[in-house]
């Protein structure tokens, strides 16, 4: 009886981890102003999210063919992320022309030196 209660206890963490871990991404995609910061707080928030939400989840149902099947979603979305992510800020680096507005760029110089993005 009690290790059921720590069960539910432990699995009611991670899951309210998970809605914190989802709002701040939230907060953080609505309140940034700039394309690359929404993408740093969307990607750091989705991984960690499905991370706690899997984590509880499987805590919740044990060691059953559901919980492999959590594990391997968390691993796809982990290799899955961070390479649309990286894609949607391929895009922006390449068409948003003002960008050096926003950023400062590896070897530039504080006023008027072109960068190394001229296509």
């Amino acid at each position: 009886m009690i290790l059921e209660w720590i069960r539910f206890g432990l699995t009611a963490a991670f899951l309210l981890f998970a809605v914190f871990t989802f709002a701040s991404a939230v907060i953080g995609v609505s309140r940034f102003g700039f394309v690359m910061n929404r993408l740093h707080a969307a990607g750091i928030g989705d991984t960690l999210g499905i991370f706690a939400i899997a984590a509880g989840l499987v805590i919740a149902t044990g060691l059953k063919m559901e919980a492999l099947k959590l594990v391997l979603l968390v691993f796809f979305l982990w290799f899955t992320s961070p390479v649309s992510t990286h894609f949607v800020g391929q895009v922006e680096y390449y068409t948003n022309k003002k960008l050096d507005e926003h950023v400062k760029f590896k070897g530039e110089a504080d006023c008027g030196t072109d960068t190394d993005r001229d296509h």
